[in-house]
């Protein structure tokens, strides 16, 4: 490979977990106390908008005491010898804070609210939200996360970053959840995928190469034996 090549990452709750951030799956913390339902659609929201916001004000103050891990870092360190984009499912900017310069989420991001009615009036998300406060047309403010029912809107810019691809590699996410398993289905026919994930949904394969471990070892692991200097 050369500064030519293109890795793209497609990175999700796993490779945060190891930042202390929780998952969806976590019998503890943060979402064990809620329904999903309740504070991640927009019916929650409009039921009962304070809770939704605390929640998210409570994710926001997680993340913003985590540090970037290991496995961050090395992929943004390997900015300097390859193009590579980072395509995340994960709110968190520990990606940015790792020195990744091309991030896009899927989700959104906990450190940006937006206007209730306008999905493009998108602010700095500083503070702590509450019933009250309001964009410039007026709306309440919201966290800028897509919640359940929701479009992800970036979900075609990422399809053609992914047709892009000399190397693919998946962190800590299953590849079976629509729409990001429709990544895989967008990946060039001649470049390689590597999915590193302590439960993998798929075995080794043609072109494909699966380490079962977690991100930071996985990404250690794939820098020192299978990325050439």
């Amino acid at each position: 490979m050369n500064q030519k090549h293109h890795i793209v990452f497609f990175t999700g709750a796993g490779i945060s977990q190891e930042s202390g951030i929780e998952t969806f799956r976590d019998t503890n913390g943060l979402w064990h106390n809620h329904k999903v339902e309740d504070i991640a659609s927009k019916d929650g929201f409009e039921k009962n908008p304070q809770v939704v916001l605390d929640f998210y004000n409570q994710r926001r103050e997680v993340v913003e005491k985590a540090q970037p891990n290991l496995a961050h870092n090395l992929i943004a360190s390997l900015e300097d010898r390859y193009k590579v984009s980072v395509i995340t499912q994960n709110v968190d900017d520990l990606h940015e804070r790792a020195g990744s310069s091309n991030v896009m989420h899927l989700h959104g991001e906990l450190n940006k609210c937006r206007s209730s009615k306008n999905s493009h009036l998108i602010y700095p998300y500083t503070g702590s939200l509450k019933v009250g406060d309001l964009a410039e047309d007026g709306s309440q403010l919201r966290p800028h996360i897509v919640w359940f029912g929701e479009e992800v809107v970036e979900i075609e810019k990422a399809i053609e970053i992914t047709q892009t691809a000399d190397l693919f590699i998946i962190i800590g996410t299953s590849m079976v959840v629509q729409p990001a398993g429709s990544l895989l289905l967008s990946v060039p026919v001649d470049a390689q995928t590597v999915y590193i994930d302590l439960n993998p949904d798929v075995e080794d394969g043609i072109n494909l190469l699966v380490l079962k471990e977690k991100a930071t070892v996985g990404m250690k692991q794939l820098v020192e034996d299978y990325l050439p200097y």
